[in-house]
C-alpha cells in the first residue's frame, strides 16, 4: 500500500469532501493501491473491498474502530471498540470475484460497490434489494418473480459466500439491557480518520504559518514530533 504523506492526505480529503461514503472509500483505495491489476475497487466483491479498507485503516490509523450508537428503547449511549485486524482475520484473505451463489437453477455473482450505488438510488428498501438481485443475476431473468423468502435465501447465501460484505455488531444497552444489532460501515470509519487528521493538519499549518511565516510545504514536510514542539512554543 502506498503510504499517506501529509500533503497527499490533504489532497485526498479535499477531493473526497462531499462525496457519498461509498465513493470516499473507493477514492481512498484507488489512491492507496494505484495501478492494481484486474477490475478496479468499484467492481470488487464487498468483502474484498471491506478487507482492504480495514487493512488501510490499520496501517495508517491503527486497528481500533471506535464508535457509539443510541439505544432504541431508552436512548442511552452505547460505545464500542473493535479490532479491525480481528474482523479481517475472521474472513478469507480475499474474496474471489468469480465466486457465485446458486439458487433455483440461477447463478448470482457477489455484489460490488457499483451495485450498491445503483441500489441506493431506489425509492425504498424492497426496491433496493430487488435491484441488487437483478444486477447480480448472471442468468436469464425474463418473467422471474422473486418472493420474499427467495430474496432472504439469496441474501443469506451471499452473506455466507462473502462474510465481510456486511459487518454487524451486537450491542447491549448498559442502562436497560436491550440487545440490538448495528451495521459497521468501514468506509465511514476510515474517512472520519482521514477528515480528522486533515483538519488538524490545516489548523497546524495555519498556526505555524501565522507564527513563523513558513509555507505549507515547509510545515507539512516536518515530522509530527517537530511540528508538535513548535506548536507548544507558540502556545507558551
Amino acid at each position: 500500500m502506498r503510504p499517506f504523506s501529509n500533503s497527499a492526505l490533504l489532497d485526498l480529503w479535499e477531493r473526497g469532501s462531499g462525496l457519498h461514503p461509498l465513493d470516499q472509500g473507493l477514492l481512498a483505495l484507488g489512491w492507496a493501491l494505484p495501478g492494481a491489476p484486474g477490475p478496479g475497487p468499484a467492481d470488487w466483491p464487498l468483502g474484498r473491498r471491506n478487507k482492504l479498507l480495514l487493512d488501510l485503516h490499520s496501517s495508517f490509523f491503527g486497528p481500533t474502530l471506535e464508535g457509539w450508537s443510541a439505544c432504541g428503547v431508552c436512548g442511552e449511549k452505547m460505545e464500542f471498540a473493535i479490532d479491525g485486524r480481528t474482523l479481517a482475520g475472521d474472513a478469507a484473505a480475499e474474496t474471489n470475484s468469480d465466486v457465485a451463489v446458486h439458487f433455483k437453477g440461477q447463478s448470482f455473482r457477489l455484489p460490488s460497490s457499483r451495485d450498491l450505488a445503483e441500489a441506493a438510488r431506489q425509492t425504498d428498501t424492497v426496491a433496493a434489494v430487488l435491484c441488487l438481485i437483478r444486477r447480480c443475476n448472471s442468468g436469464p431473468q425474463s418473467g422471474t418473480e422473486w418472493k420474499a423468502a427467495d430474496v432472504e435465501e439469496i441474501g443469506e447465501r451471499m452473506a455466507q459466500a462473502d462474510p465481510l460484505a456486511e459487518i454487524r455488531l451486537s450491542l447491549k444497552c448498559p442502562a436497560c439491557g436491550q440487545q440490538s444489532t448495528e451495521t459497521i460501515e468501514i468506509a465511514g470509519f476510515l474517512w472520519s480518520k482521514i477528515e480528522a487528521q486533515a483538519k488538524r493538519m490545516i489548523w497546524e499549518v495555519h498556526t505555524l504559518a501565522a507564527a513563523y511565516g513558513w509555507s505549507e510545504q515547509q510545515i507539512l514536510s516536518m515530522s509530527p514530533a517537530r511540528r508538535s514542539r513548535y506548536l507548544e512554543m507558540v502556545h507558551t
